[in-house]
């Protein structure tokens, strides 16, 4: 499985969802979570507030903040490269950045020769 990281404005809690005003993304993004992790599907978050380390130590965060700031957050970062910025990936969109398969679909296996065997024709 990819390692899937959201680098995050500064949130006031770890989900983002407390207060009195909050964002309907974050509440969306945080089901999302919820449903992936049951699939075993990890999302690492990192929030500007509580892990400002965890931006600077990633170069291709960092160097994207130089330019965007902190407007550009979120950032979803796989496996060391940035793949969506500016908005929370929905639950399908995760699934993609893993690997897996869209929820209620499955993959076929595909023979490393292909679908006829060693010759490539059918």
């Amino acid at each position: 499985m990819r390692q899937i990281d959201i680098y995050e404005p500064a949130l006031c809690c770890s989900s983002g969802v407390c207060g009195t005003d909050v964002d309907q993304a974050l509440v969306n993004f945080n089901a999302a979570l919820t449903a992936l992790d049951k699939e075993g599907i990890t999302v690492t978050r990192h929030n500007l507030a509580s892990a400002p380390a965890d931006f600077a130590a990633c170069e291709p965060v960092r160097a994207y903040m130089e330019v965007a700031g902190t407007d550009g957050l979120p950032v979803t970062v796989v496996d060391g490269t940035i793949v969506a910025t500016g908005s929370y990936p929905e639950a399908d969109q995760l699934r993609q950045f893993a690997g897996a398969a869209p929820e209620g679909k499955t993959t076929l296996p595909v023979a490393e020769s292909g679908c006829c065997g060693g010759s490539g024709c059918c």
